[in-house]
């Protein structure tokens, strides 16, 4: 299975771009001891959301939370309108139930994609560099149960950023 964890906090859109996402990612994932790579759930000018997971674990491997817990059948349910398992949560890396705790007072996730999970262009806070009021990025409402509904959040807000282990802990060559 493939994990889908959130970072501990909220981020802006200003995140140092795509590599300072990944950064976060990786560190807060080694930090609780998990072995798989994990990637930011984010687009950006040189990625599709959807091209992270490898296409060999894209349709046969189910998306779970840090308790391991299904949240979709496979990666590409994510991309078919997809919607999340009813009353399964989404964690951070250090446990907390995003919807429900107050560290993230808005309950948007970040993604920067069309629904289909391609960048979306103009709609990623420059390349997740920027943190201005008056660039946009494209969110996701997380109470919709879908990660990629297409709206506009200003890059001054902060929102969820999710990671997606994007090779599972054993490697299979």
């Amino acid at each position: 299975a493939l994990h889908l964890i959130a970072l501990n906090s909220p981020q802006t859109g200003s995140m140092r771009g795509i590599r300072g996402a990944d950064f976060l990612c990786f560190t807060q994932a080694q930090a609780i001891g998990m072995k798989g790579t994990f990637r930011a759930f984010l687009s950006s000018r040189l990625q599709d959301l959807h091209s992270i997971v490898r296409k060999t674990d894209r349709q046969n491997l189910s998306v779970v939370n840090l308790k391991d817990e299904v949240l979709f059948d496979s990666w590409d349910d994510i991309f078919s309108g997809g919607r999340m398992k009813e009353n399964v949560s989404i964690y951070s890396f250090d446990g907390k139930d995003v919807l429900y705790d107050n560290t993230w007072p808005e309950k948007m996730v970040w993604h920067g994609s069309t629904s289909r999970g391609e960048r979306h262009v103009d709609s990623f806070c420059e390349t997740w560099r920027v943190g201005e009021q008056a660039l946009t990025g494209m969110a996701s409402p997380l109470q919709s149960g879908s990660l990629l509904q297409q709206s506009s959040s200003s890059c001054s807000s902060s929102n969820v950023v999710l990671c997606i282990e994007n090779s599972a802990g054993h490697s299979r060559r």
